[in-house]
Formats: C-alpha cells, sequence, structure tokens
C-alpha cells in the first residue's frame, strides 16, 4: 500500500529493544548493489522497505557515498507500490555516530558553498511514504538530523541524541538546528546545540519559530557552509580527526 502523504507529526517512543533486528554482519547488499547499506524488503507480504546504515568499523558515520546510496534507495522503495513503509536503522552500538568527519576536514567554504554541500542529504525528509528511525545507540551530528528527517523515531533505551557540531568549530548542517526545536523545544535543543550535549531517549520524549522549516533549512546549511571560512572550523575537525583537544582562538 502506497502513501500519498507524509506524517506531519514527529514522534520519540523509547522501547526496551530495537523494532528492528540489528544484525549487520550476517546480512549483505542486494546483488552487489550497495557498499555502505543493507537494503532488503522485509515483513510477512514483504511490505516494508529496509534500510540499515553498515560502516560498522565507522560507526555508521555517515559519508557521501553512503547518503547518495540511502537516497538511490529510497528513490527504488518510493517507485515500488508493493513498499507501503520505509525503516532506516544502524547497529546496537550506534545508528550514525555523526557526518564523517575525515571526508570535511579538508573542504574549503569555496567549495561548501559553491557545491551547496549536503543538499542532497534532504531526500529523506521528501519521501512520500513514512520513514521509521530505529535507533539504538549513539545518533550524533548527522546521525541525530538523519534520524529528525525521519517521521516517527523509534528509540531503544539506550539511544544518545546530540549536536556535537560546536566542539568541532562548526554548526549542524543537515536541519539540526531547525527540526531539534520542533522535536524537542527551543530550551533543550539550544542547549543541545551550543554545549554539544547528549540526551537520552526518556528525555527526548519529555520534552528558529520566525522562519518556515524549509526557509530555516536553507538558512541553517549557508551558516554551516561559512563556518568552513574559519580556522577553529579546521582546527576542530583536525584536532577530532588527531584524536586530541582543540586549541580555538575564536577566528
Amino acid at each position: 500500500m502506497a502513501f500519498l502523504c507524509r506524517s506531519a507529526a514527529l514522534l520519540l517512543r523509547p522501547c526496551k529493544t530495537a523494532p528492528v533486528a540489528l544484525s549487520a554482519a550476517r546480512l549483505c547488499s542486494s546483488g552487489g548493489q550497495y557498499e555502505y547499506i543493507v537494503v532488503e524488503k522485509r515483513g510477512e507480504k514483504k511490505n516494508v522497505g529496509f534500510i540499515q546504515l553498515n560502516r560498522p568499523k565507522a560507526l555508521n558515520a555517515l559519508c557521501d557515498g553512503l547518503m547518495r546510496e540511502v537516497g538511490h534507495a529510497l528513490d527504488s522503495f518510493e517507485a515500488d507500490n508493493g513498499v507501503g513503509a520505509i525503516v532506516i536503522t544502524g547497529s546496537e552500538r550506534a545508528f550514525a555516530a555523526g557526518a564523517d568527519i575525515k571526508e570535511m576536514q579538508n573542504r574549503t567554504f569555496q567549495e561548501c558553498y559553491g557545491g551547496n554541500f549536503l543538499a542532497h542529504w534532504n531526500r529523506v525528509s521528501t519521501v512520500k511514504k513514512p520513514v521509521i528511525a530505529a535507533v539504538n545507540g549513539f545518533a550524533l551530528g548527522g546521525g541525530c538530523e538523519l534520524a529528525m528527517m525521519c517521521d516517527i523515531i523509534y528509540a531503544g533505551e539506550k539511544a544518545q541524541f546530540g549536536q556535537p557540531e560546536i566542539l568541532l568549530g562548526t554548526i549542524p548542517g543537515a536541519g539540526g538546528t531547525q527540526r531539534l526545536t520542533r522535536a524537542v523545544g527551543k530550551s533543550l535543543a539550544m542547549e543541545m546545540v551550543l554545549t554539544g550535549d547528549k540526551i537520552g531517549a526518556q528525555e527526548a520524549k519529555q520534552s528558529a519559530f520566525e522562519l518556515t522549516l524549509a526557509e530555516g533549512n536553507r538558512l541553517e546549511k549557508r551558516l554551516f557552509h561559512a563556518t568552513f571560512a574559519t580556522n577553529d572550523r579546521k582546527e576542530g575537525m583536525t584536532a577530532f580527526v588527531e584524536k586530541r583537544k582543540a586549541s580555538f582562538q575564536d577566528n
């Protein structure tokens, strides 16, 4: 059954165990089509599209190739009249620990702004069929943003959400500052974005209004691109890759 419209509500529902079996090591991509994700149809009637992020050594860090593969899988499921809903999940340890910092580390402002960096990540939010995020472990940075692009989040008790980009000298760039306020409220969202602190599934459940979501996302992305012109952004990401404490100079 195909859904022609998407739910307007974003729900956070903690559960004792993940609602989807997380077994990346025992699964393989359909026909060898994908390198970074596992794609299947599940359910008794094979009417649930299943996408599992599958970069275990990198805690499912979201590299450009992975997100493009997710987009291709979503296109396929959206065109399949036999698929009524789509699930995106990761592993027991991490839904996605963030964007791939090594891939972003040496990007320049000109590359980010001119190429509209991360623009294609928004594909998840434009799918016309319901998309469910099944989250266990870390959902940080881009991983938190990816979960929030989905219509419903089912979170395990050990799930941790956060937008720690500030610790790298940058800001969220895929909707974090906009969707987070709608998901957990303005006060908690500001605390998460400005401190980089993480919250658990229970706190997320209990808990930028001047712009529309689309306008806010555009503004956020351009401000995110602008951080790539700063020395602190370069220092923050380099320190992360080199596994040392960043030395920010406020420039």
